[in-house]
């Protein structure tokens, strides 16, 4: 192959990885839609208390806020400190007093004992460089019975290749993380599988996790 067929095979190749890369996001479902999704999953009702663990830029918490209403509240967590800014400022502008925003810990939630009914990781556990840390953080934050919902994906080879996640368990595979793998370090932490969705947005799946119940007396 001569230099100039491997360039334009370079960039033929480079070129296919934007473009799935671009309907890839183009794809994307709408915040709103896929909370009301992960709401009736969930069975969340107006008054309860959910955690958006990694939340981004806060698109998913201020959805799951109108869900929950006045009443309810969102703990919004994040690592990333301009992300946290973003989160503040927006919630602040959209006059959202249920949303709290807290700064996570690479091995901690940071958040209180027993406070939630539910918590959601989107796209996140794979990111997490010290799962078994959190995992044990996410069953001490939830209340006796209560549920987590873990979406995510499995890996992915452009992912992999153009976007690797470095620090975390070698066990992933690549981008990404498979939904056995997910299951067993949970499983492992103390929760019981409730759900599991395989036809999720955005070819992800999503497992639901349940918290044991307390003890009777």
């Amino acid at each position: 192959m001569s230099r100039r067929h491997l360039r334009l095979k370079q960039v033929f190749l480079l070129l296919g990885g934007c473009l799935v890369a671009v309907s890839f996001c183009l794809a994307a479902a709408q915040p709103s839609e896929e909370i009301a999704r992960l709401a009736k999953a969930m069975d969340w009702k107006p008054g309860e208390t959910v955690a958006d663990i990694g939340a981004g830029e806060g698109e998913y918490s201020f959805a799951a806020s109108a869900l929950l209403g006045e009443n309810g509240k969102v703990y919004a967590t994040e690592l990333d400190e301009k992300k946290l800014q973003t989160i503040k400022n927006e919630a602040a502008k959209r006059g959202l007093k249920n949303v709290v925003v807290l700064q996570a810990a690479e091995k901690d939630t940071n958040l209180p004992a027993n406070c939630c009914d539910a918590i959601f990781l989107r796209r996140v556990y794979h990111h997490l460089t010290a799962p078994h840390e959190i995992d044990a953080c996410l069953l001490r934050n939830l209340k006796p019975g209560g549920l987590l919902a873990i979406i995510d994906f499995p890996p992915r080879k452009w992912l992999t290749e153009n976007s690797p996640v470095n620090g975390v368990p070698k066990n992933r595979g690549g981008h990404g993380i498979p939904q056995k793998i997910l299951v067993d370090e949970l499983t492992a932490a103390g929760f019981s599988v409730q759900h599991k969705f395989d036809d999720w947005p955005d070819d992800d799946y999503c497992v639901i996790f349940r918290k044991p119940a307390a003890p009777a007396n």
